[in-house]
């Protein structure tokens, strides 16, 4: 049984798909967030998994905050870290130190709009498609090498909302796909550092899948 630690900063859409995913081999031992009032919390609660907060306003700067976060994760002993709308940037310390078991999902096809309001930028870029990205994070902010994406069409009378909407969406999709596959043991890197996946017989069969339907 593979242990799971969730950060949220909010309402933790993506966090609530994981756990309604009931993912075979995974325990969600605990639910963490930097805001006492993080809508996550509530909902992790009510499906019995533990919950912490760690307030970073506490903290006089970025590397005191991490520590405390680290030694509150570290407390459920776990083999993967998932943030999952946790609007914090960490530091390369914290990042180290759970390297090659720390996942973030961002909405954009990476290493397109990394950062902030990638929504809007993706609207005024006149891009014609759009969509999420789940990936291993490294100190390189939104860099890291890629798990799994998913398309959407980027429509002509799109708004930032309806476009975020969307991409959600597919979100709710991709990230439990992805939690499963590192559950399962299926995910290594090659010699490029690009994500590798394995089927249900070991063999690799990519490392950007834009669909769900058709994976083993």
């Amino acid at each position: 049984m593979k242990s799971i630690v969730i950060l949220v900063s909010g309402r933790g859409s993506n966090m609530q798909a994981i756990v309604e995913a009931a993912i075979p081999g995974a325990r969600i031992a605990a639910v963490v967030s930097n805001r006492a009032d993080a809508g996550g919390l509530a909902f992790a609660a009510g499906c019995g998994i533990e919950t912490a907060v760690v307030d970073h306003k506490a903290y006089g700067d970025r590397a005191a905050f991490d520590h405390a976060l680290a030694e509150c994760i570290d407390r459920f002993r776990p083999d993967l870290v998932v943030l999952a709308g946790f609007m914090r940037v960490l530091t390369d310390a914290f990042v180290r130190r759970y390297e090659g078991r720390l996942i973030n999902i961002h909405p954009s096809l990476l290493p397109a709009f990394p950062g902030l309001h990638t929504h809007r930028r993706a609207l005024e870029a006149g891009v014609r498609v759009h969509g999420a990205t789940v990936h291993f994070v490294t100190p390189a902010l939104d860099c890291g090498p890629i798990v799994i994406q998913a398309v959407v069409p980027v429509l002509q009378d799109d708004d930032e909302a309806r476009l975020a909407a969307r991409v959600l969406e597919q979100e709710h999709r991709i990230y439990p796909q992805a939690v499963r596959w590192f559950v399962d043991g299926r995910l290594s890197l090659d010699g490029q550092g690009r994500v590798r996946v394995a089927d249900d017989a070991g063999r690799a069969f990519g490392w950007c899948v834009p669909e769900l339907d058709s994976l083993p």
